[in-house]
């Protein structure tokens, strides 16, 4: 076996879109790759002082390492992504509120009177050994440590039709989908819309509640290492995913309502699709055990996810059982 492909996140291997970018590097269908990735501020938020909108520029924000040519992907395919490990880079995540920006204050799409947030920044304190995330209090000695849970925030292709799509925007593509299903032992299954698919990621969350209420997570730069497919000649709508335990499908819309609706709507037909069973059959099913999970509320879209666990569906294996595949190496 080949050694993995490394790449690091340097100039010219990061940037800040889905689509417009030139591949950085190709990799083979079942190739293993480890990458660093940034966090979403770019590393320009060390202390609490430095508020990201003073260290930050606008729209060079949530940097993604990539894009990658994956050898033999067309459109028309479907692209798996194997999440093998996350491994916090740095030894403190960084958190923090913003004026309009979050599910609690005034945005540009929710217009009201009242004053905007305050700007402020929390340091979290990372333990790998112990596996913990310190939360400490700005204004007063309340601390308590919350368990580690890596996970990506933003994985995604190059969307269709030459467009060209901001890191922040989950979609059909992919994007900041935010959810925190997406860690180690997940797999990510994306529509392929170009040849290639110019696979890239970042946004490296020490941990996440459902829903990023505040619009920040605990961010960190993070070592990466994955496992790539290629399904040939079978298309993905709206971007899946996979753990040993569930199978979810994700949908990315305003309002909050509708990525409801997507996420359950392609969960119904790909149950009805892998079990033979008739479309009501199948609702019926989904109805009575999904589990629905906001990724983030905060974004220009919203994320929802809806999950089945596969021991309701006894012998079932999506994708003809590439999860399996990819996990075992």
């Amino acid at each position: 076996m080949s050694e993995p492909l490394h790449l690091p996140a340097d100039p010219g291997q990061y940037g800040y879109t889905f689509g417009g970018r030139e591949a950085i590097a190709s990799v083979k269908p079942g190739d293993t790759l480890t990458l660093r990735t940034l966090d979403c501020f770019g590393g320009k938020v060390r202390s609490v002082n430095d508020l990201p909108s003073q260290v930050c520029e606008f729209p060079y924000l949530n940097p993604v390492t990539g894009p990658l040519h994956v050898e033999g992907a067309e459109p028309g395919d479907t692209l798996a992504v194997h999440v093998v490990s996350l491994t916090p880079a740095s030894p403190v995540g960084i958190s923090s509120t913003f004026p309009h920006f979050g599910a609690l204050t005034s945005t540009g799409y929710t217009r009201t009177l009242q004053a905007p947030l305050e700007e402020r920044v929390w340091l979290y304190d990372i333990d790998l050994a112990a596996e913990t995330v310190r939360f400490q209090a700005r204004n007063s000695d309340f601390t308590v440590d919350l368990p580690l849970a890596p996970m990506l925030g933003t994985v995604g292709v190059a969307p269709a039709a030459h467009e060209v799509r901001q890191t922040i925007v989950p979609d059909v593509h992919g994007g900041n989908l935010d959810t925190p299903l997406l860690g180690p032992g997940a797999t990510l299954y994306l529509g392929v819309n170009v040849p290639g698919g110019l696979l890239a990621l970042g946004d490296g969350h020490a941990r996440q509640g459902d829903g990023e209420v505040c619009g920040v997570a605990v961010e960190v730069a993070m070592d990466v290492t994955i496992r790539v497919d290629v399904i040939s000649g079978v298309p993905t709508g709206t971007p899946r995913l996979e753990t040993d335990t569930q199978l979810v499908s994700l949908g990315a819309a305003r309002p909050l309502e509708d990525a409801f609706r997507i996420s359950q709507d392609d969960l119904v037909r790909h149950v009805a699709e892998l079990t033979g069973l008739d479309l009501l059959d199948a609702y019926q099913l989904v109805s009575q055990t999904t589990s629905a999970r906001a990724g983030n509320v905060v974004d220009p879209q919203y994320v929802m996810s809806a999950g089945i666990d596969k021991k309701y569906l006894p012998g079932v294996a999506a994708y003809s059982g590439v999860h399996e595949r990819l996990r075992n190496g």
